[in-house]
């Protein structure tokens, strides 16, 4: 078939993107190909020699790593071996059920479920929107949309197709609420105002690859707050002005009026009195909980959450530490609390049944685990992880290339990746054994990588019919204007995708450059310990 006689949607550089895409397979099977890929990467690097080699201090070596006369040693190690091959399948229940994102995303995830299944999610997002200023209708709906990721697929489901709503009964394009929504949600996805579940994913991945250079690395999950709410900030104005200086005048005028339809959608979208009672409830309930984190850290003579043989922020690990506990719970309480006073949920056995309903939806994520764990776990036992990191970061050194420079790359190379693999776990999984302990020998912190990343991984979302939600979104738009096509939703978006692109790479390279922090006891540099003491 030749590029003339091919379907108007499968045309041209984005008809190309579409195909590649299309024939690839699933990431859980990209998985299956990269174990077998990397076996025999292993058993030709450990034929071959490969090794690498850095000045350590420490009295006892890392896993994996051989120590001698102060310096550490990786030598490649066949995946074929008797050792190795003993090792996957004695350790194959060990591996799947220690991989740390695994229980981590469990954990909040039947929380979640509850809040979600309750109702609360939903009642938030059409709480926050229905009432929203004409004036400042865009705004508004950049920022909720961004902060609408806590509410996972609601946020697809429910605030896009209610922002077309909201603009359409203010009179304005419907296309350009649905546009700025999608902007907000999918291109703004690494933004938010609190840390949340992609950010306990995407960060225990990280502290699997950044264990490689640093056994005692913990995660913290609030590594990204400061860098994600200032996504929020920058974002936020660019979906403004888009908006309403280049798409809203691009459509033209909306000739349509509020018909009793359009009505009756808007009334549906209202709250009804039990919900505004269970939302009354729920903030009750989460000042309870936030109040009783605040007093495990502060009470006089009992403060759990604190450390105090530590010094500086170390002294507030205990705490980032329980932060998965609190999220659990503040979902939880949260999500049965509104059940309660809207009637959805009559019994503890209820909300039982939610956390339950939120398990079996992770099902395809646990599949996928499975084999990203073994994926992680034989990169490991292979040492070609290490070799790779401490010869590339010697070369890197060499060339003398700026730090900011090097996470654009990564950047960069997330953003390719996006246009074919939607899910951010499933590039990250394999792309962090790399480049986190790369950029840590460098002096790059793995907060500040996976920063860069996420940023990459954000803004391409809108610019393929790749994504999961894309045909979704392509049939909330073809109700209002029936002759939209992948082209037509591409064209709209494009402008949100390549402002986004520009600004994230700028904001990137300032935070770097103006040394800021990430987050709480999160740096952008690093020191690695091989360096310092052991």
């Amino acid at each position: 078939m030749t590029d003339e006689t091919r379907p108007d949607r499968q045309r041209g550089l984005l008809g190309l993107v579409e195909r590649v895409g299309n024939l690839l397979p699933d990431p859980t099977i990209i998985f299956v190909y990269l174990i077998f890929v990397l076996m025999l990467v292993s058993t030709l690097g450990a034929a071959q020699g490969w090794e690498a080699s850095l000045p350590y201090s420490g009295e006892k070596a890392p896993q994996f790593a051989d120590l001698a006369d102060g310096v550490l040693t990786y030598r490649a190690s066949s995946l074929f071996s008797e050792e190795n091959i003993a090792r996957l399948f004695m350790e194959m229940p060990k591996t799947f059920a220690g991989f740390a994102p695994l229980g981590l995303v469990l954990t909040i995830m039947m929380g979640a479920a509850v809040a979600e299944r309750a109702g609360l999610f939903s009642a938030l997002i059409r709480a926050s929107l229905r009432n929203a200023s004409k004036g400042l209708l865009t705004p508004i709906v950049a920022i909720i949309g961004m902060v609408s990721h806590h509410a996972s697929d609601a946020a697809y489901v429910v605030f896009i197709p209610l922002a077309a709503i909201i603009f359409a009964v203010a009179g304005r394009h419907p296309l350009a609420g649905l546009a700025a929504a999608f902007a907000a949600v999918s291109g703004g996805y690494a933004g938010n105002v609190m840390p949340g579940q992609i950010d306990v994913l995407l960060l225990g991945f990280t502290q699997e690859a950044a264990r490689i250079v640093d056994p005692a690395w913990t995660m913290n999950p609030l590594g990204n707050w400061y860098f994600i709410l200032g996504i929020v900030v920058l974002f936020t104005p660019i979906v403004w002005f888009i908006t309403d200086k280049v798409v809203e005048p691009r459509l033209g005028p909306w000739g349509g009026v509020v018909d009793a339809e359009l009505q009756a959608d808007l009334d549906k979208t209202g709250l009804t009195p039990e919900e505004r009672k269970g939302l009354r409830h729920a903030g009750l309930v989460a000042l309870l909980i936030v109040a009783a984190f605040a007093a495990l850290a502060l009470w006089p003579g009992y403060t759990p959450f604190i450390d105090e043989e530590a010094e500086g922020t170390a002294r507030l690990q205990p705490l980032y530490a329980s932060l998965i506990a609190g999220f659990f719970l503040l979902f939880l309480t949260t999500g049965a609390a509104f059940g309660r006073a809207t009637g959805a949920v009559k019994s503890p056995g209820d909300v039982v049944n939610m956390m339950q309903h939120g398990v079996r939806t992770m099902a395809p994520y646990l599949v996928f685990v499975f084999f990203a764990a073994h994926f992680v776990a034989m990169f490991n036992w292979s040492r070609i992880g290490p070799i790779i990191a401490i010869n590339g970061a010697e070369i890197l050194q060499g060339m003398a290339l700026p730090a900011a420079f090097l996470l654009v790359c990564v950047l960069l190379l997330s953003s390719f990746l996006d246009l074919f693999i939607g899910s951010a776990s499933a590039k990250w999984s394999a792309l962090s054994p790399v480049v986190v302990p790369m950029f840590m020998l460098l002096g790059i912190s793995p907060e500040m990588t996976t920063a860069a990343y996420r940023m990459g991984d954000s803004y391409t979302n809108i610019m393929t019919p790749l994504m999961s939600y894309f045909p979704l979104i392509l049939a909330f738009s073809r109700r209002w204007d029936g002759t939209m096509g992948v082209g037509s939703l591409l064209a709209l978006m494009l402008p949100y995708a390549l402002c986004f692109m520009v600004a994230g790479i700028g904001m990137t390279v300032g935070w770097v450059v103006l040394d800021l922090p990430l987050g709480p006891g999160a740096q952008v540099h690093y020191s690695p310990p091989v360096a310092g003491g052991g």
